[in-house]
């Protein structure tokens, strides 16, 4: 029997199946920017930083999450920006309106993904256009945006979260001078990432859970999306856990037959959902909902035809987790709360709720509110 049928769910390009303590030690390596080092992007390209009354465009809503770890107005940097609300989820996008009201006026570029639009980022004039390493311009339109005096930077915080997050935090630090910042949020994340490695590198390949992440689990009526090789599949290999997708999809994300997900029972599943799947009734979660209103998508998602008999939801270790926040700038959270789901006597230590406060208090310009995970709740 055919076990699995890919179909390609992300346009970003497939990750390196790496180890944790080699994603670990990629996550720690930063771009020097201070003290008059040269910018390089991720295609080790030389980068201006902003000059005064600079602005940057952005392809990626993400990337305003970025800037507003390391900036007090993030905001007033742009000169364009993706408009890709879904991504940073409504009610981040209506705190940051709120706070900065010039956001909802700022004008609009494709995102990435999209079909990359050189004329929008011209109109908008930016002094540097900072685009995502995989879905970005091609050469023939960064050549037209540097000849007409736009600087290009290639960064990536979700394709190879892991190898390229704090490369990219530092570049966007010595792009609008704040260096120091980018170097505070990278040194926080990278001691809480040090943590959970070094506790990971113990745990025999034996010990280690089978996890079946399915990714905006009911946006279709059938099963079963999932990561495999790379992508939100590094995470669940970072923090100890197998992922049963990774045995048969190559590329990053693509799709399980419900038959193989059934036979393969795996010990832990877990669902990422969000305010888009509201309508579709599955997992929402976040500010503009309650724990009530997360347990019930949650018990649709688990109740499923073939779902609903494995050992994970039969043993109380289902889980709902804000797609938002495994494809943030914050990750490190997601991170924390995967690794007590997975190892959950190994990781009772941690605190993802304080570390989210944290990050809160002392890097985001605009908080994340509400509650951002769930643990399905037996009878």
């Amino acid at each position: 029997m055919k076990t699995s049928s890919v179909s390609t769910l992300s346009r970003r390009s497939t990750l390196a199946a790496l180890g944790g303590l080699a994603l670990l030690s990629a996550c720690g390596r930063t771009e020097p920017s201070a003290g008059g080092a040269e910018l390089k992007d991720l295609r080790d390209r030389p980068v201006r930083p902003l000059g005064d009354g600079g602005k940057l465009s952005i392809d990626d809503g993400r990337y305003l999450i970025a800037l507003s770890l390391i900036h007090p107005d993030p905001v007033s940097l742009l000169a364009a920006w993706s408009g890709d609300i879904n991504r940073i989820s409504p009610e981040m996008y209506a705190g940051f309106v709120e706070k900065f009201p010039a956001l909802a006026s700022v004008p609009k570029i494709a995102q990435s993904g999209q079909a990359f639009n050189a004329e929008a980022v011209l109109a908008a004039r930016p002094s540097t256009a900072v685009v995502s390493l995989d879905s970005g311009p091609s050469d023939e339109q960064a050549a037209q945006l540097e000849g007409a005096g736009i600087s290009v930077a290639f960064i990536d915080f979700f394709a190879h979260p892991f190898e390229n997050q704090a490369r990219s935090l530092a570049l966007l630090g010595g792009l609008i001078g704040r260096s120091e910042q980018a170097e505070a949020f990278n040194a926080f994340k990278k001691t809480r990432l040090d943590h959970i490695s070094q506790r990971v590198a113990t745990i025999p390949q034996d010990q280690r859970p089978t996890v079946f992440l399915e990714p905006h689990a009911m946006i279709n009526p059938d099963c079963c999306a999932s990561p495999g090789k790379g992508n939100i599949g590094d995470y669940i290999a970072f923090v100890g856990g197998r992922n049963i997708g990774a045995d048969v999809l190559d590329q990053p994300t693509g799709k399980l037959n419900l038959e193989y997900v059934i036979r393969r029972d795996p010990d832990v599943y877990i669902v990422t959902g969000g305010p888009h799947l509201a309508k579709a009734g599955g997992f929402v979660v976040g500010p503009g909902f309650t724990p009530e209103q997360s347990q019930t998508g949650l018990r649709r998602v688990a109740a499923r035809r073939g779902i609903s008999t494995l050992k994970a939801v039969r043993e109380g270790r289902t889980h709902g987790l804000s797609h938002q926040l495994i494809n943030s700038p914050i990750d490190v959270v997601a991170v924390e709360v995967l690794a007590k789901w997975i190892h959950p006597e190994l990781f009772g230590d941690l605190n993802p709720r304080a570390t989210l406060d944290e990050i809160n208090a002392r890097f985001l310009a605009v908080p994340y509110r509400g509650d951002y995970w769930a643990d399905l709740k037996t009878a």
